[in-house]
Parts: structure tokens; C-alpha cells; sequence
């Protein structure tokens, strides 16, 4: 799977948080929001300028600005099928 920055992910997609490559009070600041490796995410919106982006997680909604998003690496996940998502349990 493809992994990229929060910030290049376009709306309505959505993926699993791979790493947070900062340190220090931004990286604690990040972690303490949700944002953890394994965590799910999805783009929820941007600002009529690109920024900020907003997410939702953890069923709560953040923004964030772009050079925030730049430092969370997220693997993105594939589009759901409507029809798949309406077949719930019958699929394998």
C-alpha cells in the first residue's frame, strides 16, 4: 500500500497513521490529539486556501495546519465499493 504525508491526502480518503516523525512539543502535542501509529483517519475537509485540513479520528473531528500534517506518515487505504459496504457480513 502507499504510504504519504496528511497533508497531500485528498477528501474523503481515508488511512491508517504509519508514524509521526517529529519530536519534541509538536510530537507530544500530536500524540496526546489521538494521532498514533495504527490509528485510522480520514480527510474530512480543507480550508477554501488548502489549510488547514480537517480529519476526523477517533470519532472526533480535528484541523490541522498543513505543516503539522507534513510530519504524519499515513498508509492510505482503498476506496470502499458502496456495493461492498451493502453486502456488510456476506463478504469473505
Amino acid at each position: 500500500m502507499t504510504t504519504i504525508a496528511l497533508r497531500n491526502m485528498a477528501i474523503d480518503q481515508s488511512g491508517i497513521i504509519k508514524a509521526i516523525k517529529v519530536s519534541g512539543e509538536l510530537g507530544r502535542r500530536l500524540r496526546e490529539m489521538g494521532l498514533t501509529p495504527g490509528t485510522r483517519i480520514s480527510v474530512c475537509g480543507r480550508a477554501p486556501l488548502k489549510d488547514p485540513v480537517a480529519i476526523r479520528v477517533l470519532n472526533s473531528i480535528l484541523t490541522l495546519r498543513n505543516n503539522e500534517a507534513e510530519y504524519i506518515q499515513v498508509e492510505i487505504l482503498p476506496p470502499i465499493d458502496d456495493k461492498d459496504e451493502q453486502l456488510g457480513s456476506v463478504l469473505p
